[in-house]
């Protein structure tokens, strides 16, 4: 008997997966159902391992309206790469036993016609770095700067027990102190506080160190890549953008990603998976919802409604709330290169709504919930961890002799499990209802089907014949409205050629260009429910390819755009 999906499953939705691991997944799919799976390679990292791409759909290598899912980007991010294969063994569960989702037939129906590009980890370099250490890496793990005499921390062991978290060291001029309610949790030291103070660095050592001054460190001290500053769409130098690196796709896991991107125009969604906060965070990244074309933002509005039903996610535009520093847009960020560049309904989900395990209050801009985390939510953060999250976050201090610094303790903070990415427990939830959102956004694609074939005799051994080539999907067959000015999507036309026994009357004829063709959907919000002047758009949803043949035989049509792939026909004449 075939293996079922079941059997199949590693534990993926509720496990945190090495690159081996995600490897393994992967295969057992491709392997077990070629007829829907085709996996390759992306491109191979420094450290040499594949960036893993899975396309899913039937007939995987046909192109046709596809959608793409991107996880763990940066490095301390896993959960992206557990929904990611959540999606892509529902989009399989879709093909292979639909009835176990819980999806309306319509939708499951569409989605069978849609491809789905799946690369589960973006940085497999930087998350094996992550999972093995518990090290804090945005993205990855090297660093190819020029040596310059600085001072700077290395992450690493310096203990012997495998991993690299943190180390406090006493200090009356310290920021933080031990909270009352919770010992060892370290919090923002007050006025009313008597100490012991600390200081609070990352567990390692100091290159180029004096004997006397200690650098400060940051998230990005010794890798200073963001893969999420180095897209190509707006992106700056690092003196204007932190983490851009040294020129637009300079690190290999984006260039393959934009790579692939530029060759298949025809990706009309685009879902980037992050941690943590609980949100959808859409375009514009650099300018105000006014300023965005009216008809992509009914679209959003859409997806909203779907990503607030189904995960109780809210959705914040990334200029208006989820800029670090106001009126200072991100440079090179992923979603901007795929909503900007290739003309797709791209957006971020930041999974893991802790916020509101918090019970914190929603402030005036969603961003401003990072900055004020106060010392309570802290306490109450400890106490889950120890009574609901195994006490992954916060285990002990350790003393150590540092070899730089003296007498330190050693541990306190772990974030991988509980604070960057959701607990265990409840991995799995997060993965359903993250699928089922996107899956939703993933049945909007467009979809030609050939309409009525009219052949009407003329005289002479001719015949007229009318082809109808229609879109009954959801989104036009240029995606987003705004993407219409992307030289790459070209509109809809049909090439024909004859068999040996009738010819075409015009030969010039054999190539004809239909336009773009409308979907029926126009997102929320837009206007148009309003019935006081009742009508809709004409047929234009659809266009008309006419031949004049001239004896009888077989007329070979193929319909379509690099944008939504080719239908083709053959019609006796």
């Amino acid at each position: 008997m075939a293996p079922t999906l079941a059997d199949l499953s590693l534990g993926f939705r509720h496990a945190y997966f090495d690159h081996e691991r995600i490897t393994a997944q992967l295969k057992a799919w491709a392997e077990n159902f070629p007829q829907l799976c085709r996996l390759t390679s992306l491109e191979r990292t420094p450290e040499g391992r594949d960036i893993w791409l899975l396309t899913v759909g039937r007939d995987p290598d046909r192109i046709r309206p596809a959608v793409w899912v991107d996880g763990n980007m940066h490095a301390a991010e896993l959960a992206g790469s557990s929904v990611a294969l959540a999606i892509a063994e529902d989009v399989l569960r879709c093909h292979l036993t639909p009835d176990m989702l819980d999806l309306p037939d319509t939708i499951t129906e569409r989605l069978r016609d849609v491809l789905f590009y799946i690369c589960p980890r973006i940085s497999p370099d930087g998350a094996e770095s992550v999972l093995q250490t518990g090290r804090s890496v945005r993205s990855v793990p090297r660093d190819d700067r020029v040596d310059r005499g600085k001072p700077k921390w290395k992450i690493g062991d310096v203990d012997g027990d495998g991993l690299a978290l943190a180390m406090r060291v006493p200090d009356p001029g310290g920021e933080l102190v031990e909270a009352a309610e919770f010992p060892g949790l370290l919090v923002e030291r007050t006025l009313e506080d008597t100490g012991p103070f600390y200081k609070l660095y990352p567990e390692g050592t100091i290159e180029h160190f004096d004997g006397k001054r200690i650098p400060s460190p940051m998230f990005l001290s010794d890798n200073p890549i963001d893969l999420n500053r180095n897209f190509p769409w707006s992106w700056a130098p690092g003196h204007e953008q932190i983490g851009a690196g040294p020129f637009p796709a300079s690190e290999p896991e984006v260039r393959g990603v934009v790579e692939f991107a530029t060759k298949h125009p025809n990706i009309f969604a685009w879902l980037d998976l992050h941690t943590f906060g609980g949100v959808l965070i859409r375009p514009l990244g650099h300018a105000p919802d006014s300023k965005m074309d009216p008809d992509d933002l009914a679209i959003f509005r859409q997806i909203e409604a779907w990503t607030s039903m189904h995960t109780g996610y809210p959705t914040v535009c990334g200029f208006e709330e989820f800029l670090y520093e106001p009126e200072k847009p991100l440079h090179g960020d992923l979603t901007d290169f795929a909503y900007h560049q290739r003309g797709a309904i791209a957006y971020v989900i930041e999974l893991w709504d802790l916020f509101k395990r918090l019970g914190m209050d929603r402030p005036p801009k969603f961003v401003q919930y990072y900055e004020r985390v106060t010392r309570a939510d802290l306490v109450k953060l400890a106490w889950w961890d120890r009574d609901e999250n195994a006490g992954r976050c916060f285990p002990p201090w350790r003393p150590f002799d540092h070899p730089q610094l003296g007498r330190v303790e050693i541990g306190g903070i772990d974030p991988r499990v509980g604070i960057w990415n959701p607990p265990l427990h409840e991995l799995g939830m997060v993965c359903h209802t993250q699928s089922h959102a996107f899956l939703h956004v993933a049945a909007l694609s467009p979809r030609l089907k050939l309409g009525r074939i009219d052949r009407s005799p003329v005289g002479g051994g001719m015949t007229r014949v009318d082809v109808e080539v229609l879109n009954d999907g959801y989104l036009g067959t240029y995606g987003l409205s705004s993407a219409r000015k992307l030289d790459f999507n070209e509109p809809v036309y049909v090439t024909a050629k004859t068999s040996d026994s009738c010819a075409l009357v015009d030969a010039g004829s054999a190539h004809q260009t239909l336009g773009h063709l409308d979907g029926w959907g126009r997102g929320l919000h837009s206007g148009q429910n309003l019935q006081a002047y009742p009508g809709t758009r004409g047929t234009t949803n659809n266009g008309w390819a006419s031949y004049l043949v001239r004896g009888t035989g077989t007329l070979e049509m193929r319909a379509g755009a690099c944008r939504v792939g080719f239908i083709t026909a053959r019609i006796e004449v």
